[in-house]
């Protein structure tokens, strides 16, 4: 399961999982565009991006930055996440 995170001014939604077993975050990242969406993974804190369709080098690199700055903020909501999972 994801839960947004954020919402961009250009509609890039980015979402988060719970933290899984090995420490790993996996953060989603979507943006609207005709007949579809742009889409790409990334799995923190390695930071190391899979499956890549319509963002450019650069605005990968944007992205990565953004991810790093609000690292902290993402693996507390996750970790919060996956200890609710454990509860339930």
């Amino acid at each position: 399961m994801l839960w947004e995170y954020a919402r961009l001014d250009d509609e890039t939604r980015i979402a988060c999982s719970a933290t899984r077993s090995d420490g790993t975050v996996r953060v989603v990242v979507e943006r609207p565009r005709d007949g579809g969406l742009d889409s790409a993974d990334c799995l923190l804190p390695q930071c190391r991006w899979k499956d890549v369709d319509g963002f450019s080098t650069a605005e990968l690199a944007f992205l990565a930055d953004f991810l790093h700055n609000n690292a902290p903020l993402i693996f507390d909501i996750a970790e919060r996440h996956a200890e609710e999972r454990n509860i339930a």
